[in-house]
């Protein structure tokens, strides 16, 4: 994983949300995902691995040899793309990633959609109210994403012009947040 620069580490501390945010979160029951109930005492691993719609997700982040990072304390912002999202990628994208030795590719694709900090889909809202309308969210796979706002709903563009909408914000975890995601991000080759 590429180290976050000073700047793009300050930049995603401003998405971070304040302990009192948090706190009000976390009593707030979450959504369900996948049919499966999401524990905010939990880790991302311990709950990804429960939903039905993140199958594909949950074999590549082991595949990668993720599980132990997004297992880890944290806090990380996890935008999640669903196995439907997996599936929109051409035919056989999935079957080559995940190949031994495509690992490094498949490790940067995956953290491509991980940011260290806990960022609160109203914290995203709100960043993107200032007069460019977007806002830089640096990944630790040294990517960079584009949030902005869509419909009331937060839009990710990745760096080869892919659009996510985020489906499911907010879903708290015990070292982060997911936000659940109909599209793949991929960062520029």
């Amino acid at each position: 994983m590429t180290r976050l620069s000073l700047t793009a580490a300050a930049a995603i501390a401003a998405l971070a949300v304040g302990g009192t945010a948090h706190a009000q979160a976390m009593m707030t029951e979450n959504p369900m995902v996948g049919g499966a109930a999401m524990f905010a005492d939990r880790t991302i691993v311990e709950n990804a691995v429960n939903s039905a719609d993140h199958t594909t997700l949950v074999a590549a982040v082991q595949a990668a040899g993720l599980v132990e990072t997004l297992s880890g304390r944290g806090p990380f912002t996890v935008f999640a793309p669903t196995n439907a999202a997996f599936d929109q990628l051409p035919a056989g994208t999935v079957d080559t990633l995940l190949e031994p030795g495509n690992i490094e590719m498949l490790r940067t694709v995956l953290t491509c959609h991980v940011a260290s900090a806990e960022a609160m889909s109203a914290a995203v809202r709100g960043l993107t109210a200032d007069p460019s309308g977007t806002y830089a969210v640096p990944t630790l796979g040294g990517c960079t994403l584009r949030a902005s706002l869509a419909g009331g709903m937060v839009r990710l563009a990745d760096e080869t012009g892919n659009v996510a909408m985020v489906t499911i914000p907010n879903v708290m975890q015990s070292n982060g947040v997911i936000h659940v995601i109909d599209t793949v991000m991929l960062p520029a080759m």
